[in-house]
């Protein structure tokens, strides 16, 4: 585990109507202050990453498709500076991932279809020099996205 990451189950209400899929409430003990959500349409295969934010803590779920979720923790006064954090979320493990100010992040969506990724900031994106962009492919962060057959 990496330091001050959380992964928070959520709900899923399904009914002969449909499904509610809960995110984020204001009254939830993990709630910390909103200040944009949007969502993120992948497809099978892409990778979207590596993304590090200065001062922004993101909450990702994943109501649609699967993604494997990668963090790195690159803060340098971290217990876990330098450990790597993989997660697969998604329909299949709907849960609400935090991921703090300093950790690199990215992602795989993976299986035949698209993923739908909702992400709820603490800060509203206003401008690049909030976010580095790590090249996913480069050796910055030791990670391969190849798949694993274990």
């Amino acid at each position: 585990m990496i330091q001050d990451v959380k992964i928070i189950p959520l709900r899923k209400i399904p009914d002969e109507r449909g499904t509610i899929l809960h995110l984020l409430r204001c009254d939830a003990p993990h709630f910390e202050k909103f200040g944009e959500a949007y969502f993120s349409k992948v497809y099978p295969g892409v990778i979207k990453g590596w993304h590090v934010h200065k001062t922004m803590v993101q909450f990702y779920a994943v109501p649609i498709g699967m993604i494997k979720l990668v963090l790195y923790d690159l803060r340098p006064d971290s217990p876990t500076k330098g450990e790597l954090m993989e997660l697969f979320i998604g329909e299949d493990n709907y849960c609400l991932v935090r991921i703090p100010s300093g950790i690199a992040n990215g992602y795989k969506c993976f299986g035949p279809t698209p993923a739908l990724v909702a992400n709820c900031a603490t800060e509203p994106y206003l401008s690049g020099d909030e976010m580095e962009r790590i090249d996913p492919m480069g050796d910055r962060i030791p990670y391969k996205w190849n798949l694993v057959h274990r």
